[in-house]
């Protein structure tokens, strides 16, 4: 028994360390909290997700997109993690998560890896701004080119916010990523959104995957 525990701790330990040389290098820094990127990623990722439970109090919204390099082509196993308040503004945290920079970023959040059609979707609410503060309503984004690198991009942002005011886009838009203002459409109580993604665009660092 001693022995198969002391074998179990080295497969443990051999496992964790795999894991950690395979976390890909964090670019276009500075970037407060692109580690919380990895902290409970799952092994097996389709191409549509859930952000939000549907239990989660707030109005429905589907975020659609696709991961194109810089010639504009499609690319599909990307990796795309995103995180979001809920609908009163306020990133829900867990005591059960030990990782400070990933308890900040709250239990709205999920990962997607594009198909072959190089699609991804995410289900979700609409989320709230942060309450008594001027920050439109937003949903950050971070990418993964798995074996290349991980980096955030804009985050998505809704034309029809009161809260985007010109002031507020010409000091956080910065086309990382590609333009993540977005106009939202509604359908029968449901808000739909479209955010395309341009691989490397506008991140500092940032070399082409091979």
């Amino acid at each position: 028994a001693l022995r198969s525990s002391f074998v179990a701790l080295l497969l443990l330990a051999a496992t964790s360390a795999f894991a950690q040389r395979l976390r890909e290098p964090v670019v276009g820094l500075p970037c407060e909290g692109c580690e919380a990127v990895f902290d409970g990623m799952p092994n097996q990722m389709n191409s549509r997700a859930r952000i939000a439970a549907k239990s989660e109090p707030g109005v429905p919204m589907i975020v659609v997109g696709k991961a194109l390099n810089s010639q504009g082509q499609p690319q599909s196993g990307i990796i795309i993690y995103a995180y979001q308040t809920n609908a009163k503004g306020i990133y829900p945290e867990s005591s059960a998560v030990r990782d400070f920079e990933t308890r900040r970023q709250g239990t709205l959040r999920a990962w997607v890896r594009t198909d072959a059609a190089r699609r991804y979707a995410f289900d979700t609410i609409r989320p709230g701004s942060y309450p008594a503060d001027d920050i439109p309503e937003h949903i950050h984004f971070h990418v993964i080119e798995p074996g290349c690198s991980t980096y955030y991009i804009d985050d998505i942002m809704f034309t029809d916010d009161p809260k985007l005011t010109p002031k507020q886009i010409k000091r956080i838009a910065k086309n990382r990523g590609g333009n993540g203002i977005s106009t939202p459409l509604r359908k029968d109580g449901v808000w739909y959104v479209i955010r395309d993604i341009h691989l490397g665009q506008n991140i500092p660092g940032y070399r082409v995957c091979k």
